[in-house]
């Protein structure tokens, strides 16, 4: 043998050896690569939600003109939702969509077992698209969540749910973007994850997990223009959620910060980057306006976090507890001052 060949030979035939080592060591494991272990760890706890509701015109509702409903009106008409829904409490306790379950007359929870219960509604909030619903069960498959390892953009994300119909569906695709903002009117304090697995009708109230498993959001809703997914759906982060949850289960409600003005985004300020949130509207007697603000101020600052964007702002404002102050930094006709607004619960609906 040359000393060419032995130079290429042996280095080959060494790689082949530990070649085939490793891959005897991975069949002996049983270490295949894909996510079937994050599928197998959050699954069970990841249900499916069948809600029913019974409309009928408002007038039958009205007892003397009830008989003649039933006379005339013909039956009423039945409308079903599917969803989705996790369990967070072996007890029986189900986060899932509001909008889910709003105004549903019936509600069967459907678990990876094929196992069926009854649900009834503990509470909701409309304006994170949150509801905790409750089955009679104990000991049920909890799913994980790991706090000290907040998700990341570029991560690996899986949503589990029930997607058109089809029970415990799985797609699979990274964390796109965090803290996306959709401001509404109806609902001023979404904070989404935004992700490209596939998030279609039926995932609403499902998990988005990580690679091992862990509750990441609950999936709420997607931007499509061909009425599927077109890569880019929203979560709510799985803090929130769990944030919103306890709230309920303790106050029987969301108990939210009211400054009680309507902010939008000013121009720069001095031809610098820097911008201001300029109030627009201000409640009567609320704790801006007993704070001394005016239409047209403008807001640079509160409890020292930079007002350069609403969604922030309306956070920071939302998670004041009521009675303590807002410490605001504004600028009115170039002049700069600070004012002191003691914060009450926002008013319901």
């Amino acid at each position: 043998m040359s000393q060419l060949t032995r130079y290429i030979l042996i280095p080959a035939l060494v790689g082949a050896v530990v070649g085939l080592i490793i891959m005897a060591l991975n069949g002996q494991s049983g270490h295949k690569p894909g996510f079937a272990g994050a599928v197998a760890a959050a699954a069970p706890a990841v249900v499916n939600i069948h809600s029913t509701k019974i409309t009928r015109s408002r007038i039958c509702n009205i007892p003397r003109y009830r008989q003649l409903c039933e006379r005339f009106a013909g039956d009423p008409q039945v409308v079903n939702s599917l969803g989705s829904g996790v369990v967070v409490r072996e007890d029986g306790y189900i986060l899932t969509n509001h909008h889910v379950i709003e105004n549903a007359d019936s509600i069967l929870v459907m678990f990876s077992n094929n196992r069926t219960l009854t649900a009834r509604v503990i509470g909701s909030d409309a304006q994170t698209d949150l509801a905790i619903i409750k089955v009679g069960a104990t000991k049920l498959p909890v799913i994980a969540y790991d706090a000290d390892n907040p998700v990341q953009v570029g991560d690996i994300a899986l949503a589990i749910g029930n997607p058109f119909g089809f029970s415990h569906s799985v797609s699979q695709g990274i964390i796109s973007a965090m803290s996306r903002s959709l401001i509404t009117q109806d609902r001023p304090y979404d904070e989404f994850i935004q992700t490209d697995a596939a998030i279609s009708p039926g995932n609403s109230g499902g998990a988005l997990v990580d690679h091992r498993g862990r509750l990441i959001g609950i999936n709420t809703m997607t931007f499509t223009t061909s009425g599927g997914s077109d890569g880019i759906g929203f979560a709510i982060p799985a803090d929130l959620a769990l944030s919103v949850m306890d709230q309920i289960l303790t106050h029987g409600r969301v108990i939210r910060g009211w400054l009680g003005v309507n902010l939008e985004l000013a121009p720069s300020l001095d031809d610098s980057s820097e911008h201001g949130l300029r109030v627009t509207r201000i409640e009567r007697n609320s704790p801006a306006h007993r704070a001394g603000l005016r239409l047209g101020d403008i807001l640079l600052a509160a409890n020292d976090i930079s007002a350069n964007n609403v969604q922030i702002i309306t956070n920071v404002i939302a998670n004041t507890a009521p009675g303590a102050t807002l410490q605001l930094e504004v600028m009115r006709d170039n002049q700069l001052f600070r004012a002191e607004a003691t914060i009450v619960e926002l008013p319901l609906l």
